[in-house]
């Protein structure tokens, strides 16, 4: 139980985290609109990061030693800087160095890739867990 409970919380913070940046670059009311839009796109990186951490905390309490936390940092900042990217070129205006500004332009302009992006990486990282798991799985029988 305390595993969903950390999913459902890692869940719930990378939806924190979205709504804090782009209410502090952009304003709540553009946070708002912007998941209004994005809605399918944001929960669904966020529920695919949840369930990330459920796996990878299901799978260190059965193992109980240290196992490879890259794929769920990888997967998590990736799924985070997606969801931030439907806001990223309003950054131009508060960083003004030129080569800050055209990356964040590119990224703004492949806004939808990003999340896809993101999905992707999501889906990797679980497919991954589980196949952790699954190896866990058949050790101990």
């Amino acid at each position: 139980m305390r595993t969903i409970g950390r999913g459902a919380i890692a869940a719930l913070g990378l939806l924190t985290i979205y709504f804090l940046l782009v209410s502090l670059i952009s304003g709540i009311s553009f946070a708002w609109e912007q998941f209004a839009r994005y809605w399918y796109f944001i929960l669904g990186l966020s529920a695919g990061f949840g369930i990330q951490i459920f796996l990878y905390s299901h799978l260190r309490e059965l193992v109980k030693e240290n196992v490879n936390q890259g794929v769920v940092a990888v997967s998590g900042t990736t799924s985070t800087l997606a969801m931030v990217s439907c806001c990223s070129h309003y950054l131009v205006n508060i960083l003004p160095i030129v080569g800050i500004t055209g990356v964040l332009t590119l990224i703004s302009q492949y806004q939808i890739e990003l999340f896809w992006v993101g999905i992707v990486f999501n889906f990797l990282g679980i497919l991954y867990l589980l196949s952790r798991l699954k190896k866990i799985s058949t050790e101990k029988q």
